[in-house]
């Protein structure tokens, strides 16, 4: 009877682990939907700066002067961005970019290098500081529904430090939601702006886009020829957009990396709930075994009792 007790309490104890888990997956369900769609409305408008950057940077043929476009080679220092969530239970959603981040600052330290780390969710929060590395800036509660005002601060910290020669690279650490239940890890250079990444040779070029006062319209919308006037000037319209520019992929870094921790809550959540299914179909059975067997006992007692007082008559 004893064990028959210990498997009723397992049974009850995985069942109520597996509503939590059931319950966990229809919540996440719901809200990667919902994350996917905030990250593909925010795809549009940053695709739309990207292309604008690139006309520009492409029209002046890179002949620009930017403090986020010069390579900063001799300065030793590096910050990482990691972005990761608030909550577990995300399969292995937190520890491989945790563990990206933490492998470059291993790098970098073995070659006698400086790194910063910025950290989006409490998970990184509290992983780096359990390995004594504090974050320069940390943000928790937020992960969720990450905010623009939050990229805008991180932002403006990645680019003062970036144009005063503090770092020489600015990395994004984050997952990349690649549908509802595929997530792939991203470690993205957000500074300096490579020239060659902004390069758009067959980008299509509107007169919006350019801010031009004059064009040759011969050449308009060719690759290459494309003569342009800027007002006000290359270096001012690069001082608007840059910073834009940055912010926004930031922000949609966020918006990502909320969408693939509902994506990878919710696959974990359903091999949690199928494991739970398994593990209370093998107990049920040997449960009921263990049961029919102390029945079979207990009436072969009866019967045996009831035959010895008819043998005493």
């Amino acid at each position: 009877m004893s064990n028959l007790r210990e498997l009723k309490r397992r049974i009850d104890s995985i069942s109520s682990t597996r509503q939590i888990t059931r319950t966990m997956e229809m919540i996440s369900t719901a809200k990667v939907g919902e994350a996917l769609e905030r990250a593909s409305s925010a795809a549009p408008y940053k695709d739309a700066i990207t292309r604008m950057l690139a006309n520009v940077v492409d029209a002046v043929h890179g002949d620009v002067d930017h403090p986020l476009l010069v390579d900063h080679a001799n300065s030793t220092g590096e910050l990482l961005i990691v972005i990761a969530s608030d909550r577990g239970l995300a399969g292995g959603f937190n520890v491989t970019v945790q563990r990206a981040a933490e492998k470059r600052i291993k790098e970098l330290q073995a070659q006698g290098k400086k790194a910063e780390v910025i950290t989006c969710g409490a998970k990184p929060t509290e992983y780096f500081l359990a390995r004594g590395i504090t974050p320069v800036l940390h943000y928790e509660g937020i992960s969720d529904k990450p905010t623009d005002e939050q990229a805008a601060q991180i932002a403006s910290y990645a680019m003062d430090g970036y144009t005063s020669g503090s770092f020489a690279r600015v990395v994004l650490h984050y997952n990349h939601a690649q549908n509802r239940v595929q997530q792939q890890i991203v470690c993205e250079q957000l500074l300096p702006v490579q020239q060659d990444s902004l390069t758009m040779p067959n980008a299509p070029r509107t007169h919006e886009s350019l801010n031009v006062v004059g064009t040759d319209e011969s050449d308009y919308g060719h690759t290459y020829g494309l003569v342009v006037s800027f007002d006000p000037s290359p270096s001012e319209v690069l001082g608007r957009l840059m910073p834009a520019y940055v912010t926004t992929v930031i922000y949609h870094a966020l918006l990502d990396s909320a969408a693939a921790e509902h994506g990878a809550r919710r696959r974990a959540m359903n091999a949690a709930t199928d494991n739970a299914n398994a593990a209370l179909t093998t107990l049920n059975r040997t449960y009921n075994r263990s049961r029919q067997g102390s029945i079979t006992t207990e009436l072969n007692e009866i019967i045996g009792g009831a035959s010895a007082l008819e043998d005493s008559q």
